[in-house]
């Protein structure tokens, strides 16, 4: 019975999220486009549970390279108001639209020339009159058996800050390096903001081989390295394959003569590479989709700079 209650609640709000999707507008439009043309601050309002969803709107909006604060409607209407200009965006939130807090605030608001955003579960209440864009966040009842417990309207709400937030952070082409700007003291910051070419071995620690080299050979070179794959290159020094500790495996099962053969015959031709200006964030999706252990680094002529094993980037405690 717990298990399911549970289950249940998680349902419910999935509903919810699910029929907020089907009912955006273009009023969601219109929100984004107003506050991507603000030149001031988007300021997030709400009481209660509200409240404390637009705390979290605001953060993740700031997260993300929008300039937003939390303002507490009750604190407004004493003094705090003082930190609104007239070039300031205002998202309001309340389930009920019948928020006597903000209905005290937004006045005072709308004269200082500040245009307002509305989440709301009430889309044709007084309130939502007042506001230049209403977004509905109406649900059809909380998932809270008795239905007064705000779970899913605070989830709708919530919903509906992380998709403006996400919206404006596409329509500014807002990169991995912006994020990790913002965020240079967590582990993703650093791993965005790092380069492979911080990491990557070079020069004499780039095991180098040729086609045309035996077999036996190129595992010397494997062994001495201690990289776990040999780079193999053409005349021209471009690489043209790789053969790496796995290769060896496969082709001792396969061939007990292999010694006899060419490196150029047993290579893994066309390997997956990385620019040695990409981020190390980049280098491990590689490495994570195509499960390989090393990535040869190589300049915009395909000639190897350096090579990368996952060993470091473990070693670099980034993951």
């Amino acid at each position: 019975m717990i298990l399911e209650n549970g289950r249940d609640v998680i349902r419910k709000e999935a509903e919810a999220v699910a029929e907020l999707a089907e009912r955006l507008d273009d009023n969601f439009v219109k929100a984004v486009e107003l506050i991507l043309k603000s030149k001031g601050r988007v300021i997030v309002t709400g009481m209660g549970k509200s409240g404390l969803v637009a705390k979290k709107v605001a953060a993740t909006l700031t997260s993300t390279g929008i300039s937003a604060i939390f303002l507490h409607p009750a604190e407004g209407v004493h003094g705090d108001l003082g930190m609104v200009r007239s070039e300031d965006i205002l998202i309001a939130i309340t389930k009920s639209g019948a928020t006597e807090e903000l209905y005290q605030i937004l006045p005072a608001i709308k004269r200082i020339g500040v245009k307002i955003i509305l989440f709301t579960g009430q889309v044709d209440s007084p309130l939502s009159a007042k506001c230049d864009i209403v977004l509905d966040c109406s649900v059809k009842s909380e998932a809270c058996p008795n239905n007064l417990v705000p779970t899913s309207s605070t989830t709708v709400s919530l919903v509906m800050g992380d998709a403006l937030a996400i919206a404006l952070l596409q329509e500014r082409n807002f990169s991995p390096e912006d994020f990790a700007y913002l965020h240079p003291g967590g582990t993703l910051g650093k791993r965005l903001l790092m380069k492979v070419e911080e990491l990557m071995h070079v020069n004499s620690e780039i095991p180098i081989v040729h086609p045309d080299m035996a077999i036996k050979d190129t595992i010397l070179e494997i062994t001495s390295k201690r990289m776990g794959a040999a780079l193999v290159v053409d005349d021209t020094n471009k690489l043209v394959g790789i053969f790496t500790d796995g290769d060896l495996r496969r082709l001792v099962e396969k061939d007990t003569n292999f010694f006899i053969s060419k490196t150029g015959d047993v290579m893994v031709k066309g390997p997956k590479t990385i620019s040695q200006h990409a981020i190390l964030d980049e280098a491990l999706a590689i490495m994570e989709k195509y499960s390989i252990m090393v990535l040869p680094v190589v300049d915009k002529n395909k000639q190897p700079v350096g090579i990368i094993h996952l060993h470091d980037i473990l070693k670099s405690k980034l993951v």
